[in-house]
């Protein structure tokens, strides 16, 4: 390549428009700006081998159902069985099989930004998606455990085309139709899941800054219901919302003052 300044080869490498062979090309240039090029663009691509390969090892399980002849797979995860207040979000989620990002993971693990970008592409891509919630009242009434059970199932119900095998995350759901593998920590090792993970986790988020706007004292909007240090000392000076789960130790406490 003719030889361009630093500023035009760093315009370069941020566009992606740096070649391996660009790279070769630049090994005898002396300049420091151009060796740190260098050592950034082969950091990158090392990234890339192991994004690459973080992915390809999320996939054995669906590429695994794949092969058994199952077309349609869904992932299906939670978010919100922790917090004090608001409903618990399940999403359940079939890929196409050639689906790939690189990066997906457990929604826990990604920022802001990755979450809703990640968010918007498995929308566009998915073949199915679906979500369901139950809300504080009916989880009071039944408890956490089975009201993430039951949104869980009813996210699965709702896909279409109906999935031939459900892998689920930690949560044994007893009356599918369908085939399932329950994985712990499925979220990091099934890419079905993780994806679920994030559709229900932007879902309830947004659901969580929604009640803000009607109950602000609370931080809904920071805190997503779960009890942080500002949202119990509202709690114990304000009393609760219409949003609070009752049946939760901290809550109850609140109520009893």
């Amino acid at each position: 390549m003719r030889q361009k300044t630093i500023a035009q080869l760093q315009q370069l490498f941020r566009l992606g428009k740096l070649t391996q062979n660009d790279i070769k090309t630049l090994q005898t240039d002396p300049r420091q700006g151009v060796q740190n090029i260098i050592a950034s663009f082969n950091r990158q691509k090392e990234e890339h081998k192991i994004r690459e390969a973080n992915f390809f090892k999320m996939t054995k399980y669906e590429q695994a159902l794949y092969a058994q002849g199952h077309q349609y797979v869904a992932g299906v995860d939670e978010a919100g069985r922790g917090p004090l207040a608001g409903p618990v979000v399940a999403a359940a989620v079939i890929l196409p099989s050639d689906f790939k990002l690189l990066g997906l993971n457990d929604s826990k693990q990604l920022s802001q930004q990755q979450l809703h970008e990640y968010y918007h592409v498995i929308k566009k891509q998915a073949v199915s998606l679906s979500v369901a919630m139950i809300d504080n009242e009916q989880i009071d009434r039944i408890n956490i455990y089975q009201a993430t059970k039951l949104a869980m199932e009813k996210a699965i119900g709702k896909l279409q085309p109906s999935p031939s095998h459900v892998l689920i995350d930690a949560v044994p759901l007893e009356h599918l139709p369908y085939t399932s593998d329950i994985i712990t920590k499925g979220d990091q090792k099934s890419i079905s899941i993780a994806a679920a993970s994030i559709i229900a986790k932007v879902t309830r988020d947004q659901l969580m800054k929604d009640i803000h706007k009607k109950y602000p004292i609370y931080h809904f909007n920071t805190n997503m219901g779960y009890g942080t240090k500002h949202h119990i000392t509202m709690l114990k000076k304000h009393g609760l919302s219409p949003v609070h789960r009752r049946s939760y130790t901290p809550v109850k406490r609140a109520m009893n003052r």
